[in-house]
């Protein structure tokens, strides 16, 4: 946890964004340290929200949320289109201040942005496309329609590794079908958000269809799950903040979606093209750092190829260049968010050791950095299935390698986890891809390529790893509801 100050020092100061205007005076109050995790040095003061500031937020987006989805769908497509351009006019400044406050390299970050930008134009695009539905009726005379209805409020809670991309995942198909939203950022990567709101002046978004607060998750976070106003949470996270955020809605009945961590498997076969697979799960693992929740966590290679893929994956692993995400350019990754993770990684990576796994390259802190939250690139064998670096989520650039006799048990080893989000297999053959896409018990399966999801797909884990899921018209459908009308014909 970030320390908290009472009276912030000469940096960046950053406020609420509640019914249309900025919330929370500097001199008073308590706020919350942002730091650059590469020079740990203090870039920026954020408020530290509660309760006071979740019920001014929950009642700004109650109040504006009956005349917001009274406006044709095509009128509140236009606000999200304006966002986007919004966004892609302040694109370089967005992306420089993602890259600083979160210690993701700048292609990345730029990436994030841009992207962000076209999630918006894309749920745009479905102002005259969803609809409801018009069903038989058993009865002479009668009509039945199914009619899609928004929520009402919905709360956002955003995570700190893709921070900007998945605030518009919620915002932005919450807004379309007419409910207007609290958005909670994370207190480790608040910033480029809070950016955004500062922008949103020249949008002319009317007041209390977009709020965004700040705060810790038991403070701030709690009070807006409480809400017996909140129609909806929708949380990306981890399982913890999963369990905390349905006990929370169990309370009112709240609708959840939730999207929380994973343990992707990645298995290569003995007919995989080696160079793509080697590229592809590297690049998989080493995406912001190994702080992504749907990339490559676990590796099942058949023993026929083993010892020569485990010798490309570790001179591919060695040649990972690392450096500072603000500063440095042509890098592959860069720092953890902070010391809490890199604390994590480090523990998971020594209690594997000391149970008898081997390091086959990386396994420590980096020494090449004075300051910041650095580890290296990692590559283990030696690892046993029920061993926690193949069980748990490690969230670093952290890649556990096993051998395994055939396919057979490649697919009972990778659905051997509490997770189900992501899977990767690196085949030539059909056959075993039409046995993996049926036997793989996840929500997303890729074949001979990276994991990294489409925005017109839908991003959906199983079992621990989440309820509903976004992108798509199916991430549209879970911010509406189904009213039934029946109307009887009179003579």
């Amino acid at each position: 946890m970030k320390s908290i100050i009472k009276t912030p020092a000469t940096r960046a100061i950053y406020q609420h964004y509640i019914n249309g205007t900025f919330y929370g005076s500097v001199p008073s109050g308590d706020y919350i340290e942002v730091l650059d995790p590469c020079t740990e040095e203090i870039i920026a003061s954020v408020p530290r929200g509660g309760q006071e500031e979740a019920d001014a937020a929950v009642d700004a987006a109650v109040a504006a949320q009956r005349h917001w989805s009274s406006l044709p769908s095509v009128e509140r497509a236009k606000y999200l289109k304006a966002m986007a351009n919004t966004i892609r006019e302040n694109r370089v400044m967005l992306a420089e201040t993602l890259a600083r406050e979160q210690a993701k390299v700048k292609a990345l970050a730029q990436v994030e942005i841009d992207v962000t930008a076209e999630y918006y134009d894309y749920y745009a695009g479905f102002a005259r496309a969803y609809e409801g539905e018009i069903i038989q009726s058993d009865r002479v005379g009668e009509q039945i329609f199914l009619h899609k209805l928004p929520i009402g409020v919905v709360v956002g809670i955003c995570p700190w590794n893709f921070p900007f991309f998945v605030m518009a995942r919620k915002v932005a198909p919450s807004m379309l079908t007419g409910n207007t939203i609290v958005v909670k950022v994370s207190e480790e990567a608040p910033l480029t958000c809070l950016e955004f709101t500062k922008l949103l002046g020249s949008v002319n978004l009317p007041k209390g269809v977009l709020n965004v607060v700040c705060g810790y998750g038991n403070e701030v976070g709690e009070a807006l799950t409480h809400n017996k106003n909140v129609g909806m949470i929708s949380l990306t996270g981890s399982v913890d903040s999963g369990h905390k955020v349905m006990a929370a809605a169990a309370k009112n009945i709240t609708k959840v979606s939730l999207e929380l961590g994973g343990k992707a498997p990645a298995i290569v076969c003995e007919d995989a093209d080696m160079e793509v697979a080697v590229n592809s799960i590297v690049a998989s693992r080493i995406i912001y750092s190994g702080q992504v929740c749907n990339c490559a966590e676990r590796v099942y290679v058949e023993e026929g190829v083993y010892d020569a893929f485990l010798e490309k994956l570790t001179t591919a692993m060695k040649a990972v260049k690392v450096g500072n995400a603000s500063n440095d350019s042509g890098i592959d990754m860069s720092a953890q968010i902070n010391q809490k993770q890199l604390d994590k990684i480090s523990g998971m990576v020594d209690r594997a050791q000391a149970a008898g796994a081997k390091i086959a390259t990386g396994g420590k802190k980096s020494t090449s950095f004075d300051k910041g939250y650095f580890y290296e690139p990692t590559v283990i064998t030696n690892v046993k299935q029920d061993a926690e670096i193949m069980q748990k989520e490690v969230f670093g650039p952290v890649l556990p390698v096993m051998k395994v006799k055939d396919f057979d048990e490649a697919l009972k080893l990778a659905n051997d986890s509490e997770y189900g989000l992501t899977s990767a297999v690196y085949t030539r053959d059909i056959n075993k891809m039409l046995r993996a896409t049926k036997e793989l018990n996840f929500g997303e399966v890729y074949f001979n390529r990276e994991n990294f999801e489409a925005i017109q797909g839908f991003h959906a884990g199983w079992r621990k790893s989440g309820i509903g899921g976004a992108d798509g018209k199916h991430g549209l459908e879970e911010y509406l509801q189904t009213k039934t009308i029946y109307i009887q014909q009179t003579s």
